[in-house]
């Protein structure tokens, strides 16, 4: 499990696969200059850490392209190959009214897999 650590708040704990694509999201809005909201409230593989209350968290962040993120994973630097249609859901969410937030990833189509994970190595 890694975690999003913004600025000094504390950090939000977010599950490896997750903050990935979240990381891919975030720096590419990042990249064209915007800014956006991220909530999280009890979503799937946010704030799952049993040992704290961490789970009843929820919260808002507003990022822009002044924010000072930085990004630490738990697991192995490799492993997770993006899926494309959880971006581009994910980058939906970012541009709504609502902001960025966890949504549950889709079922990823074998071709679009597989064009992942060649345009990622």
């Amino acid at each position: 499990m890694g975690s999003l650590i913004y600025g000094v708040a504390p950090a939000i704990r977010i599950e490896d696969r997750v903050l990935r694509h979240l990381q891919a999201v975030i720096v590419g809005k990042l990249r064209r200059g915007e800014s956006f909201s991220f909530n999280w409230d009890q979503e799937p593989g946010v704030g799952e850490d049993e040992a704290t209350d961490e789970a009843a968290a929820h919260g808002t962040v507003w990022i822009g392209p002044a924010s000072q993120l930085y990004f630490r994973y738990d697991g192995p630097r490799d492993g997770h190959v993006l899926n494309r249609e959880w971006l581009e859901v994910l980058m939906r969410a970012s541009n709504s009214a609502g902001g960025l937030h966890v949504v549950p990833e889709p079922v990823q189509q074998s071709g679009a897999a597989d064009a992942a994970s060649a345009s990622h190595h």
